[in-house]
């Protein structure tokens, strides 16, 4: 995936063709309707399935009231810009309900849990893992063999142009919760702790904790212990 900066995903978000992506089950006379090539029909003779823009598909459906006698329109966004993310060749363990947005680069290795929501732009070091229900908005960068806890939120920078993304050091822990405000920067082997809101970079090897968050220790063994993470669990 060729990677974008903050100038190309601003034109790419402004000049995107806005689809409603559907699917549309039809029952009818069917065998004589004919689709273009942008809609995906798989259609036998009294009913079938078709798969495009509800823009293109709707006119068809009107145009043809006397062959079809049944349809039930499942409608997957309404004028989005930035399709879903096609995952189907990633090296990563994709859960059920992550919602992920196209440009995003994702490491191999990665497991993004259920209802985590990554915007245009984001990306995912090889090793990590996304919580349930945690959010990385545009632009956010995790590193190599982190962990975002259930409920966190890296906040999202897409505009102005010139802002600093979150980033995230290699082998960080963000406890569930959390929120990691926008161009903050957290160093390597940083522990951040459950429900701290972050507003100020985060020096490598530190845990912070609070609201807002503040250096409480340096990293120690004990530390290490209780917050490693286990590899086993990012295995494929």
């Amino acid at each position: 995936m060729t990677e974008m900066d903050t100038a190309a995903i601003i034109n790419y978000l402004a000049t995107s063709k806005k689809q409603t992506p559907a699917r549309v089950t039809l029952a009818g006379n069917l065998d004589q309707i004919e689709w273009p090539t942008d809609v995906q029909a798989f259609i036998e003779t009294k009913t079938g399935t078709v798969i495009g823009d509800m823009m293109t598909i709707q006119p068809i459906l009107d145009a043809h009231q006397a062959d079809i006698t049944d349809y039930h329109v499942e409608l997957i966004a309404r004028n989005s810009g930035v399709p879903l993310l096609n995952t189907q060749n990633l090296e990563a363990r994709i859960e059920p309900g992550a919602l992920i947005r196209e440009h995003v680069q994702i490491g191999q290795n990665v497991v993004v849990m259920m209802g985590a929501v990554i915007n245009i732009g984001a990306k995912i070091g090889s090793g990590s893992m996304i919580d349930m229900g945690a959010v990385l908005g545009g632009r956010a960068e995790v590193g190599e063999n982190c962990h975002i806890g259930a409920g966190a939120v890296l906040a999202g920078v897409i505009e102005p142009a010139s802002a600093e993304p979150v980033r995230i050091g290699d082998g960080v822990l963000v406890g569930a919760n959390a929120v990691v405000i926008e161009g903050v920067q957290v160093g390597e082997g940083a522990v951040v702790a459950a429900g701290a809101i972050v507003t100020q970079d985060v020096p490598a090897h530190t845990v912070v904790a609070g609201v807002p968050a503040r250096v409480i220790k340096e990293i120690d063994a004990q530390t290490e212990q209780k917050t490693a993470l286990v590899a086993a669990l990012r295995t494929l």
